[in-house]
Parts: structure tokens; sequence; C-alpha cells
């Protein structure tokens, strides 16, 4: 994941489209003569589901576009590196405690998801709209904040009165959209 921010970064646009992955990966071959399909970076970044590992090869590229020689430097880096080590952050975050019941609050991550919910109390909300997400309207689920720029971790969504097992959404990039509405 850290691999795929860092080459966004360097890359400066957004990989939200169809174009988008065209078009990176066009700039990777002619520009770095490096040879990534639309289709394997689309599953890279998880713009389509797929449960294929990555080749090395295809890590090494993606590695030494960011300036390593290979995908295990950059690990060794990753491991090494004080910058991925815990730390205190600041960023933009609801948290429940500043809610009250039957307030609702929006949140988005890419690409194009979209929720809107409700708290019912105690870290409870429902999903009243839900656009482009996994996430149904009438879902339910617990958490205690939402951090812009960071992934919302769920340990399960109550859907139908079943347990489903843990969600992740915005696993890369984080929350882009986080609003409270009333």
């Amino acid at each position: 994941m850290e691999l795929l921010t860092l080459v966004g970064k360097k890359y400066s646009r957004n990989l939200l489209t169809t174009t988008d992955f065209d078009e990176f990966s066009l700039h990777l071959k002619s520009e770095h003569g490096y040879l990534i399909s639309t289709s394997t970076l689309k599953r890279l970044w998880g713009y389509v589901n797929d449960t294929h590992q990555p080749r090395t090869q295809t890590l090494d590229l993606l590695s030494r576009y960011i300036g390593f020689n290979c995908f295990s430097d950059f690990c060794i880096h990753l491991k090494t590196s004080t910058i991925y080590n815990s730390s205190f952050f600041t960023t933009r975050q609801i948290q429940v405690q500043n809610l009250k019941p039957g307030d609702e609050i929006e949140i988005g991550w890419s690409p194009n998801r979209y929720l809107r919910l409700q708290y019912h109390g105690e870290a409870h909300f429902q999903v009243i709209d839900s656009k482009q997400s996994k996430l149904k309207k009438g879902d339910c689920f617990e958490t205690a904040c939402f951090l812009m720029g960071q992934p919302l971790l769920l340990s399960y969504i109550l859907r139908d009165n079943q347990k489903t097992p843990p969600f992740i959404a915005g696993r890369n990039g984080g929350l882009t959209l986080i609003n409270q509405l009333t």
C-alpha cells in the first residue's frame, strides 16, 4: 500500500478512472520503458476486485519508478525508515462523543464512494444513502471516529441481522470526505 501511495505522489495525478490508469500505463512505457498493463494497475489500486497477488516484476518496476533498485530494497527502506514508525498526527476528524442521536454525517473515499450516515447513539451508525459502495442502505456499524485521510476500519457490518467479516473503507488513500450535516 505504501508503494502505491508513493507512486501516486510521484505521478502527481489521481488514479480514479479507466482513463487515468490507461494514461499512467502509457506514461510508464513512454517515459521509463516500463510495461505494466492497465488491468494490472487497476488490480493493484483496487479499482477492480481481484485476488491475484502482484508479480514481483511489477513491484520491482514500481519501486524503480520511485527511485529504488527493486521491491526488496523498498521493503528494507520501509522497515528501517523512521518515517513509517508510529506517530501522532493531526487531521480533520469527527468523533462520536460530539454527535447526538439523529445527527447525520457524510463520508467518501476513492474511487467515487459515498455514504450518508445517521448516528443512533453509543457509537452506532446506519447507512441512509450509499453510492458506489459495498455498504448498502440500512447497513449498521460501530465506530468511534472518522479521520480524514485514514482508512475506516470496521470490525463488522450488521446487514439483515447478520454480522459480516471486518470491512475497510478507503484502503488506498483513506477517507477523502467527512462532513457533519446536522
